[in-house]
């Protein structure tokens, strides 16, 4: 009878030891760092360039490595970074940057910071300018160049982005707040996704201050526009409730618009039209109009019988 009450205590315990195990692994799992994951599946070889030593950034290390860059991806929550040298002989280098984001929009937002180039089928929108390839996949930035031109390495560098494309497998979703853009005439390739005042005022400057209190969390969509001759921009930014953006309405037309009417639109100085107005939780300005009327046809695509215009 003892020998039979051990035996069964070994039997349990042995089961705990291993339920344990597997649920350590799988705690591990659900905790594992995503790029190290794709490391192991990326290619260490492409048409006879050979991999070097990786080298890993974060979100405050990486001013060491893209100075000049290195707070547009701050400015998109960047997570950490991958970067892996080819070499081959008599062949330029070519680098291999993977940028970690955190999450598809804001991967999607880096790309659109520059969208310049051919449209290429690789990864997500991909654009390929003489010596550099780009785009975004699932929750990564992806960047390949080469350190000078050559028919050799251009071959090798969109046949690495075929690869790594294919290492990351799953796609990601756009931001949603694309989906209040007009879509008529909506300029191809001007659309920014952000929600950071630096990036902001990269690509349209409003002032030094942060007017429109602008987030990590809070989602904008700058794009250009054209009807006929007459060109504009819209500017979106989706806040968390109403009041936020009411509040945020106000300060963008006492800073920046302090001569609109009660509809919220006003001549500029340079001939221009501007406007803006909310929308429950959004906010659209349009920011130099070439008409009044273009101001507020975009406007109106946009508002709805519940619209909230601001009043003087």
């Amino acid at each position: 009878m003892k020998n039979l009450v051990m035996a069964r205590i070994k039997s349990t315990c042995s089961a705990l030891l291993q339920a344990g195990i597997m649920l350590i692994c799988m705690v591990s799992l659900s905790h594992a760092d995503p790029l190290a994951e794709l490391r192991v599946k990326l290619p260490s070889q492409i048409n006879g360039w050979t991999a070097a030593k990786d080298r890993f950034f974060d979100n405050k290390t990486i001013f060491s490595y893209i100075n000049g860059a290195g707070e547009v991806y701050r400015a998109y929550n960047l997570q950490q970074c991958l970067s892996r040298r080819f070499s081959k002989p008599n062949q330029p280098a070519i680098i291999l940057d993977i940028f970690d984001m955190g999450s598809a929009q804001d991967a999607f937002g880096v790309f659109t910071h520059d969208t310049e180039g051919e449209i290429l089928n690789v990864g997500q929108d991909a654009r390929y300018r003489p010596g550099w390839l780009s785009f975004w996949q699932y929750r990564y930035f992806v960047s390949i160049y080469m350190e000078e031109e050559s028919t050799a390495a251009e071959k090798a560098v969109k046949e690495l982005g075929r690869q790594v494309a294919a290492r990351i497998g799953i796609k990601g979703s756009r931001p949603r707040i694309l989906t209040q853009l007009p879509s008529m005439g909506l300029v191809a390739g001007s659309i920014r996704y952000l929600h950071h005042p630096v990036v902001l005022n990269y690509h349209y400057y409003l002032a030094d201050e942060n007017i429109l209190n602008l987030k990590p969390h809070t989602d904008a969509v700058l794009a250009a526009y054209s009807h006929d001759t007459d060109q504009a921009r819209l500017l979106i930014v989706a806040y968390p409730d109403p009041q936020t953006a009411e509040i945020a309405l106000s300060g963008f037309l006492r800073h920046y618009l302090p001569d609109a009417d009660p509809s919220g639109t006003t001549l500029l100085e340079n001939g221009k039209w501007a406007a803006a107005l909310t929308n429950r939780q959004m906010l659209a300005i349009v920011l130099e109009a070439d008409t009044r009327s273009l101001a507020e046809t975009l406007l109106q695509s946009i508002s709805t019988t519940k619209t909230r215009r601001h009043k003087e």
